[in-house]
């Protein structure tokens, strides 16, 4: 009879293997679906055929793209959770300085968004210089 704290251990150890299949799998189809946002703005490919082309131009510089988009997703946490728990379950503050601190939050939130969009517009660019392609300067 195998022991409770084996089992525990074995079903931890089952978690992270299936886990960071997972978790790189995500994160591959994030980047290529963000970088083909920025692709059906850019050209006149829209749907699967921007994901086609964002996923042969993501090709060199994967870990680039990769970490900078986790970094975006570890910062819009961080600030969700501080939101969540300073403005929503902050009852030591006090009212005005909930929503003071609810509207620099939705700031942040705002200029984290933008800045990370212009981002996904420059890893384009990268990539398409990378791969010696044309860039349209209209």
């Amino acid at each position: 009879m195998i022991r409770p704290e084996a089992m525990i251990t074995y079903y931890i150890v089952i978690l992270i293997i299936l886990a960071i299949p997972y978790v790189i799998g995500s994160v591959y189809i994030s980047v290529v679906w963000h970088l083909a946002r920025v692709v059906s703005v850019l050209e006149e490919t829209y749907g699967l055929k921007a994901m086609k082309k964002s996923k042969t131009l993501i090709k060199g510089k994967i870990w680039i793209a990769s970490a900078i988009f986790v970094m975006f997703q570890i910062l819009i946490s961080v600030l969700l959770m501080v939101f969540n728990m300073l403005v929503v379950h902050g009852e030591s503050i006090g009212m005005v300085g909930r929503v003071s601190l609810g509207i620099f939050c939705f700031l942040l939130l705002t200029i984290l968004i933008h800045f990370a969009l212009v981002t996904q517009t420059i890893i384009y660019f990268v990539c398409k210089s990378y791969h010696d392609e044309n860039i349209d300067k209209s």
